[in-house]
């Protein structure tokens, strides 16, 4: 087993390289066993999941299952993340994913989660009363995950994000879709909202800038999608408006030099980086989301 081990923050990072999986029948099935049998473990405060071997055919609810099972030698993780793994490893699209339905009840000391891929995600009736971070990277997020954050009980939650990524990769709804979220989530104590990776970007900037969400939060995140000088026209307009707002992320976009100066120019800070051209073909312009293969 392959791990990187961070001790200044008590991290560790699990995964399984290609040799492992092949030939010595590593997996999802043998990871939480592996975990639990590393001396280094009881030490940690945050548990990194990646490749568990062959992501691509294979899901992640042995290890879900596991942790549930064994949820009192768990008891120590306040940050999970499971799925860390680069397209080298495995496409994000290609992660498989499980039913998280039964992890809000086993760890109750939870603080953090960040899941990576979408493809059989299920997140279930989300109830917990310490959870402070969700994130969500994927290239495209279902409908039926947004629905569920959407109905969750997260009183505590202080940082949301979500990649909301392409039709193409799962994401299968509209503006719409993310204006009703905002209407019927329910966070009293956001304070870092970010909905990114779009190839919607422009729409999704106007009906996050017109949610109950912006007298609360402190930063704002829409980056890495296709925001383009029509969206930064309405964060110049309607920023100025909140003044609780600190920080502003839109890199990686599409955005013309004029436009991320006068952005630059906001008395907060902000990230307008990696600006991208669009690709022309037979006269049309084509603008893609960072996260998209």
């Amino acid at each position: 087993m392959s791990f990187t081990l961070v001790t200044e923050k008590k991290s560790k990072t699990y995964a399984y390289d290609y040799d492992e999986y092949e030939e010595e029948n590593k997996g999802a099935n043998t990871m939480v066993e592996d975990i639990l049998t590393d001396p280094e473990f009881p030490g940690l405060t945050e548990l990194v999941i990646g490749d568990w071997g062959g992501a691509y055919e294979n899901d992640c609810q042995p290890i879900i299952d596991g942790i549930v099972a064994h949820k009192e030698r768990f008891s120590h993780i306040e940050k999970l993340f499971i799925g860390d793994m680069d397209y080298e490893e495995c496409e994000v699209s290609w992660i498989m994913q499980g039913n998280y339905s039964s992890l809000w009840a086993a760890m109750p000391q939870l603080k953090e989660l960040t899941i990576k891929g979408s493809s059989e995600l299920v997140l279930g009736e989300i109830c917990h009363e310490g959870l402070e971070a969700l994130t969500i990277i994927c290239g495209g997020l279902p409908e039926s995950v947004i629905e569920e954050i959407e109905n969750a009980k997260l009183p505590n939650l202080k940082k949301l994000l979500l990649y909301i990524g392409i039709e193409n990769y799962g994401f299968e709804g509209s503006a719409d879709t993310i204006e009703e979220f905002l209407i019927n989530a329910d966070f009293p104590k956001l304070e870092y909202l970010g909905i990114t990776d779009s190839e919607i970007q422009d729409e999704l900037a106007k009906v996050v800038l017109e949610s109950k969400f912006m007298g609360q939060i402190t930063t704002l995140n829409l980056s890495m999608g296709t925001l383009t000088d029509k969206g930064g026209a309405l964060l110049l307009e309607r920023l100025p408006e909140w003044p609780n707002v600190k920080a502003l992320d839109v890199h990686y976009h599409y955005m013309s030099d004029k436009m991320v100066q006068k952005l630059e120019e906001l008395p907060i800070e902000v990230d307008a980086s990696e600006a991208c051209e669009p690709d022309e073909y037979d006269g049309e312009l084509y603008m893609v989301a960072m996260l998209t293969e």
